[in-house]
């Protein structure tokens, strides 16, 4: 006990909305690894969360990745001068600014901040500062029974769900409410309007056909947001002539949280200024008819991303907006994004999208689509995961109605297993809607580019973004989502996405004089599709033939998990990393329920990993090999792109 008590003490945790988890996850077992006490406060937390625990620190780290740092601390100086008691050190790093942010620093350290992190930086050099900093320092008092206190475990009554289609007359009911969230809801009150104008509209499910019929390569899609309407055109209007095929609203994070109000006024100051406030289009905010000015005027297919906590109102928007593809689900936008959302709620409000969605069709002979978020964390996750959360909520949608299902898979590095991946998740999804007697469902297949940490140089960042061109294609993939050479710097500008798109045209039509090593793949399909089938019956074992009551007792129990979640609902035991070729396997694979071969299969692959670098690493060292693989590609320690194959 008094070993621990002479430990200096840190708080570490995510301000706001914002939602990545990776780095913090690390950066926590660093801490500990190199004998901090640690007080992890995990993401989406308000300023004065950190201010009830700093008494108890001797540093607090704050992390904010969404560019809306100002936002969540603006009210920093005021309770730092407030701070009666022994004032620890406080840092802040991240995304803090829109834009590269290069030039921010001194305002978040006269704010009172003692160091402000604006650019990448690893975790070696983060601990060389914090040891200078807290020499001479002496350790805070132990605090963890108020720190136990503070996070007593809490307790959830399930809410009711089931696979079934909902009834019409709740649907109408909840409707109602629904559309009285914000203002702009009423304009979507009519269905009758809503299709009259959809079916006039490019369509999302039209593309994604005559793709697969015309046996063209690949649709090439980018992402893009701003918060005013006639620049949001202007954006589209670019990538369109830059050759994108279909285009996406990408919402900001406010919308995301449904903070309508906290949007609106970023709305008012980007009006007064001239330059963007958020980090997307708030489609809520901006209403009905903003959007289909838009696709008037832009005349191309059009889908909503977002990772919005309740997704009802802002997808009753996008539809009636001329919006054909809808983005999201219970588990994809919910468990890698938020730190405590019952899987029982989120799966009820995405039913309510998904019934929608089977409406529209029902009505009036309208197919939209329905994509999920595949890449989860996007961070060292191994195909088998992002296959069978897919299908899972594929089915779920399914049964309320829904005819045209995307699946996403984010690229891991290893050509062999991501053109695999690919293969089975189409493969597996199509048989078993087939199977459940649900045979005139559009499957499509979505490849986004490397999600992870990017590299700084331009150099290696289009070497990347072309090979994974070459990929995605090679793949067989329905679309894939673009990244730019300026992910790792700052939010790409229209000439940065243009680039990219113009980048990606050509390694998609490089890749057909490109062989595959089809035996290789083949192998890579049947470990896959292994994987998936353990999983996918251990969920419906745990919902006793139910998926929607299998999901949450499946997270429960550790039957599924997946890597770098913040989600309190996540158990977390799984740990991956690559193996020799690169290739994604699991370190630990927890309490998934695989057979003995299978995890015999990982321990190998894994070893012999180990051996070749030469590290000799006790199962409690494992997140040095896992730190050193997620900052792989950032810190560009890698020979070429792909990894493998």
């Amino acid at each position: 006990m008094q070993a621990e008590s002479r430990k200096h003490t840190i708080a570490l945790g995510g301000i706001g909305g914002d939602a990545h988890s990776v780095g913090l996850t690390i950066l926590r077992h660093a801490l500990s690894m190199s004998d901090y006490h640690v007080y992890y406060l995990g993401t989406q937390n308000r300023l004065e969360d950190f201010f009830q625990i700093a008494p108890l620190a001797n540093v607090v780290m704050i992390s904010s990745m969404d560019g809306h740092g100002r936002y969540y601390l603006r009210g920093f100086p005021e309770l730092i001068r407030e701070l009666k008691v022994d004032r620890p050190l406080w840092y802040v790093g991240g995304n803090l600014h829109l834009g590269d942010g290069l030039n921010c620093e001194n305002g978040f350290l006269e704010m009172g901040f003692d160091r402000a992190f604006v650019k990448f930086i690893d975790v070696r050099s983060v601990l060389e500062i914090l040891k200078r900093d807290l020499n001479g320092v002496d350790p805070k008092s132990n605090g963890s029974t108020l720190w136990r206190q503070r996070n007593g475990q809490k307790h959830f009554l399930p809410a009711p769900v089931s696979d079934e289609l909902l009834d019409p007359e709740e649907m109408k009911r909840t409707r109602r409410d629904v559309l009285e969230m914000w203002k702009t809801g009423h304009a979507a009150r009519s269905l009758e309007d809503n299709a009259e104008f959809i079916a006039r509209q490019p369509s999302f499910v039209e593309a994604q056909s005559n793709a697969r019929s015309n046996r063209l390569p690949i649709l090439i899609q980018p992402r893009s947001g701003v918060s005013l309407v006639q620049p949001q055109i202007e954006l589209f209007k670019a990538f369109k002539s830059a050759g994108a095929d279909v285009l996406s609203y990408q919402v900001d994070s406010l919308t995301r949280n449904n903070n309508y109000a906290g949007a609106e006024q970023a709305i008012r100051e980007s009006r007064a200024t001239g330059v963007s406030s958020l980090n997307g289009f708030p489609v809520v905010n901006q209403g009905v008819p903003a959007l289909r000015r838009i696709i008037t005027e832009v005349k191309t297919p059009l889908q909503t991303r977002h990772s919005t906590r309740d997704p009802r109102l802002l997808a009753e928007i996008s539809y009636a907006g001329g919006v054909t593809s809808f983005e999201g689900g219970a588990i994809c936008y919910n468990i890698p994004y938020y730190r405590d959302y019952p899987l029982d709620e989120s799966i009820k409000a995405w039913q309510y999208v998904d019934r929608l969605t089977g409406w529209y069709h029902e009505k009036f002979g309208i197919v939209l689509d329905r994509e999920f978020f595949g890449t989860l964390t996007a961070t060292l996750i191994p195909p088998c995961l992002a296959i069978v959360v897919n299908v899972i909520q594929a089915v779920l949608a399914v049964k309320q109605g829904v005819k045209s299902v995307s699946l996403g898979y984010a690229e891991q590095g290893n050509r062999i297993q991501d053109v695999a991946a690919i293969r089975v998740l189409g493969r597996v999804a199509d048989r078993v809607l087939k199977n459940l007697g649900h045979k005139d469902v559009q499957v499509s297949t979505v490849f986004h580019q490397y999600m992870a940490a990017f590299p700084e140089t331009q150099k290696r960042s289009r070497e990347l973004i072309y090979n994974s061109a070459i990929t995605a294609a090679l793949s067989g993939a329905t679309r894939v989502i673009v990244k730019t050479c300026v992910e790792s710097l700052r939010i790409p500008t229209v000439a940065d996405n243009a680039d990219a798109i113009n980048l990606v045209r050509t390694g998609v039509a490089d890749a057909a004089a490109l062989p595959l090593d089809e035996l290789k793949i083949a192998d890579e399909c049947a470990i896959i599709e292994r994987e998936v089938e353990f999983i996918l019956d251990s969920v419906i074992h745990c919902g006793r033939g139910s998926l929607a009551r299998g999901v949450a007792q499946a997270f429960r129990q550790g039957f599924l998990d997946v890597p770098f979640s913040p989600s309190i609902h996540n158990r977390g035991e799984v740990v991956t990393a690559r193996d020799e070729e690169g290739a994604v396997r699991f370190l630990s694979t927890g309490q998934l329920q695989f057979d003995r071969e299978l995890k015999e299969f990982h321990r190998s692959r894994m070893q012999d990993r180990l051996r070749t670098n030469g590290q000799l690493l006790t199962e409690k060292q494992y997140y040095l090999l896992v730190e050193s693989d997620v900052l792989q590609i950032a810190r560009e320690q890698y020979e070429r792109w792909p990894l493998y194959g």
